[in-house]
């Protein structure tokens, strides 16, 4: 897949922060847009259908799967979660930059498809702090358990990325990839190059 435009990939362990940031960066970097994933879980106190997710049912997602609407999709512990292929068509139409907040497995998927997007993965600054935020959300033990133990094997895939930001202060986390993101926007490419100097030429 080609696109114009810009693709951001935020992933890493889950209570690592990673909606926070991303409606952090939405509200300061202009012409950035987040793709909202399809999920089969539960909806959580306070998420909006359609802004948060799509929660779907497991029939309507293997749906999708067999129509190849996903750009990525991944089973993680017990439920599903994938991105739409028309979501970050509709944003690079809109001449936005498109910004992904999707899994570990998700993301090697979108990269394997598309080399060209940027891929950061988020840290905690500690196993016990990491431990600390999922105990916030109030789930079960044994879920909590699942998720550390799905968080080791996740951080061990950050030598994939292009970049890592730890999130030890989000204020400091957030300022980070909003440079990651002006640098790759700024990146030279030989067709916008070019078309500059060919404008430049023009003019002396």
């Amino acid at each position: 897949m080609k696109f114009k435009n810009r693709l951001f990939i935020i992933s890493g362990p889950s209570g690592v922060g990673k909606t926070t940031i991303s409606h952090l960066l939405l509200k300061s970097v202009p012409k950035l847009q987040k793709t909202i994933s399809c999920t089969t879980r539960e909806r959580r106190p306070g998420e909006v259908e359609g802004k948060d997710y799509y929660f779907i049912s497991r029939k309507e997602f293997q749906s999708l799967i067999a129509k190849d609407a996903f750009l990525e999709w991944a089973k993680v512990l017990n439920d599903f979660y994938g991105t739409l292929k028309k979501e970050v068509i509709t944003i690079m139409r809109s001449g936005k930059d498109a910004l992904l907040c999707i899994d570990v497995q998700g993301a090697e998927q979108v990269k394997s498809k598309i080399p060209s997007a940027c891929t950061i993965f988020i840290l905690p600054p500690s196993y016990s702090e990491l431990k600390n935020r999922m105990e916030k959300r109030n789930e079960k033990k044994e879920v909590i358990s699942r998720r550390l133990k799905l968080a080791i094997r996740e951080i061990k895939k950050v030598y994939n990325y292009d970049y890592y930001v730890i999130n030890d202060e989000l204020n400091k986390a957030v300022k980070l990839i909003k440079y990651i993101i002006y640098a790759q926007r700024a990146k030279v490419e030989r067709k916008i190059v070019k078309e500059v100097l060919k404008d430049v030429l023009c003019e002396l």
